[in-house]
């Protein structure tokens, strides 16, 4: 299906994962009955793929441009598909968005390239997203890193990028601080041309909800899609009871995924979805490696706890 024209960030986007064979060449089958499963969901607006959930670190241009093609013949009839744009160079994120424009992909998501680790101004900042920008006339999402990173985007220069890049339509705020984040929520999305707030605060999902954000972008939605879905409708409609509710069984989730060292956090939904009989297998590429039992037994623990699996039979629930 071709890409959807009038798309704008907003709303549910699950991040989905990439299955991978023992040899660590992709699984497509596996990856199509994943993006099927998440797809199904109700209340979804969009699903990203080539993002940190699909170890795109680790996958060359061609993997990338597969796994793009393997998802829009999968879902692309059923709604649209924000692609990743993760790249260290210029020239080359405006290859990658020249591709997914090409390819079908609705919206792009745009990591913040590593030398910004090394120092950024906003003429840097700006010029990366103009080249992208250039090459591609599908809406951007910017992801907003924390800025002790260094690869986090200061106020200053992100009104700038808004302002002068107009195809940005939102952010990934993954800032890591609740009053900046409110300060994002405050001032993008009242803007004279509105700038959607997506969280990724998946750790404290309900507590960043609440400020008003307009939507989320996760990749915990890969394993809990219909939670994050009922979640922000509750607080979208000021049901708290509700919200809290859900929160209660999202909470033992988020603790194991997000646990320290965060690089995990995908390697530990693979294990979550094998658990439930959804994935074959829960394997990474290097350099990831496979978590040990006791952290399985944890997320397998979690799942109970959120009442997706049955504690005494093993057997996934609802």
């Amino acid at each position: 299906m071709a890409r959807r024209h009038d798309y704008r960030p907003h709303g549910v986007i699950p991040a989905v994962l990439l299955p991978f064979h023992d040899d660590l060449s992709i699984d497509e089958a596996s990856f199509r009955s994943h993006l099927a499963d998440v797809a199904a969901t109700p209340g979804l607006s969009a699903i990203t793929i080539n993002a940190h959930s699909t170890e795109v670190a680790s996958c060359s241009f061609d993997e990338q441009r597969r796994v793009l093609d393997v998802a829009l013949d999968a879902i692309g009839d059923r709604m649209p598909l924000v692609n990743g744009i993760w790249a260290d160079g210029s020239l080359q994120a405006a290859e990658i968005a020249r591709m997914a424009t090409a390819g079908g992909a609705s919206a792009l998501l745009v990591f913040p390239p590593a030398p910004f680790t090394l120092g950024q101004s906003a003429d840097m900042v700006v010029e990366h997203f103009k080249r992208i920008a250039d090459a591609s006339d599908l809406p951007i999402i910017a992801f907003q890193y924390p800025l002790a990173t260094g690869q986090g985007y200061p106020r200053d220069t992100l009104m700038r990028l808004v302002a002068e890049v107009p195809s940005v339509a939102a952010i990934k705020d993954w800032c890591a601080n609740v009053q900046q984040h409110e300060m994002h929520v405050r001032l993008l999305q009242s803007a004279a041309r509105p700038v959607n707030v997506l969280t990724t605060h998946s750790a404290w999902l309900l507590s960043s909800l609440v400020l008003g954000c307009n939507g989320l972008l996760s990749g915990s939605g890969s394993v809990i899609p219909d939670l994050q879905a009922q979640l922000f409708e509750a607080v979208r409609a000021n049901d708290l009871a509700r919200a809290r509710a859900l929160n209660d069984r999202i909470h033992p989730l988020a603790s194991v995924f997000y646990a320290e060292p965060w690089v995990d956090m995908h390697n530990r939904m693979k294990e979550a979805l094998v658990l439930l009989g959804r994935l074959p297998r829960a394997v990474v590429r290097p350099p990831l490696v496979k978590i040990r039992a006791p952290e399985i037994e944890r997320i397998r623990g979690a799942l109970v706890q959120a009442g997706l699996l049955d504690g005494a039979t093993g057997r996934p629930l609802g």
